[in-house]
């Protein structure tokens, strides 16, 4: 399922507020009494600032949404979307939702905006989506205003559009299968947002099996060869993985293993990925259709960096890295007793 929401002609049109404490700290619940109030103005800004990291993310899916374990957020996000009248109540039990949540000393206390979305185009289809962020850092800013006939300056704490902490955005599609879901979680650490609050999983299709089986190849490279590999080393085999997916329609992964060449390359990897498996929850089909625009991605994305102790810093982009056996030159300076390095290159680019 390759689906991507466009929000150029999108809108906001209503919206909620809360404060949602944390419960190990005694700290409160708060909801709004009444919906936001804003302008023609106001809605663009708001729109603009509540859509902008929702951009360009991996695509989710609720999950439980039938049966005793029905998913609250599935629940709330059908009512609204149903009677976008409902959006006053639904946002306070939402807000309830996540503080039963928040049970852990690391979660912090934040404002919580909930709105309507209207105007989300999927699939040449315009439709509605329900955008939770929630700001947990307040911005200091100066404002400069007149009073009585002199100017003077105001310090203010706010919600700056690029610091919003934490989002879930519910698109109105796909709801057989839990809704379309764009999450984000700027701490690092996804397990409360994404599955605690929201109940959501990745959308396993082949943009999602071609850009993890990227980071596994990279990280394979990293953490799966013996320790004593350089970094040319590490480079060059996750280079060659990822060439594995640009050069290819289709995944098979014994014929991903046969492209490695060497036999304990090949056992390194074997071991690697069932213990990746494990470890992480991520378990990856043996075949899949390869995403080419995510294995491109991947590509440009691989970068080798050599940090030298002299406090010289190199980064290698993967263009170089193919080409290293030629273009780099390790050795070692009997007169200076240290090792070296020999780059060679045509010219010095501007």
């Amino acid at each position: 399922m390759s689906i991507s929401a466009n929000f150029n002609e999108s809108r906001l049109t209503t919206l909620a507020l809360a404060k949602v404490g944390n419960p190990l700290r005694n700290e409160p619940l708060l909801t709004s009494k009444a919906l936001c109030r804003f302008d023609d103005d106001e809605a663009d800004l708001l729109t603009a600032c509540f859509l902008k990291s929702f951009k360009s993310l991996e695509l989710h899916q609720l999950k439980g949404t039938r049966g005793p374990e029905s998913n609250p957020l599935f629940e709330y996000a059908s009512a609204v979307f149903k009677t976008p009248g409902e959006l006053l109540t639904a946002s306070a039990e939402i807000a309830k939702h996540l503080y039963a949540k928040s049970h852990h000393p690391n979660i912090k206390s934040g404002d919580l905006c909930i709105s309507l979305i209207e105007g989300i185009i999927v699939q040449g289809q315009a439709t509605q989506g329900l955008c939770i962020i929630k700001s947990e850092n307040k911005v200091p800013f100066l404002q400069v205003a007149e009073h009585d006939g002199d100017l003077v300056l105001t310090t203010q704490h706010g919600i700056y559009p690029d610091k919003i902490d934490k989002g879930c955005l519910v698109v109105n599609h796909g709801a057989n299968d839990g809704y379309v879901v764009y999450l984000f979680d700027k701490s690092g650490s996804t397990h409360f947002w994404n599955r605690d609050f929201a109940g959501a999983v990745p959308v396993r299709d082949d943009d999602y099996l071609t850009k993890r089986f990227g980071q596994l190849c990279v990280d394979f490279a990293q953490k799966g060869l013996p320790e004593g590999a350089n970094e040319e080393r590490r480079m060059a085999v996750a280079g060659k993985a990822l060439d594995y997916l640009s050069d290819n329609k289709n995944f098979e992964l014994s014929d991903f293993e046969q492209s490695l060449e060497e036999p304990e390359l090949i056992d390194q990897f074997t071991h690697f990925r069932k213990n990746y498996g494990e470890e992480t929850g991520t378990v990856l089909e043996d075949q899949f259709s390869v995403s080419a625009p995510e294995a491109k991605k991947a590509k440009r994305q691989l970068k080798g960096r050599l940090k030298l102790d002299t406090g010289a810093e190199l980064r290698l982009s993967s263009a170089f890295i193919d080409q290293a056996e030629t273009l780099l030159e390790r050795g070692y300076d009997q007169d200076k007793e240290m090792n070296y390095l020999k780059i060679y290159f045509d010219r010095q680019l501007p």
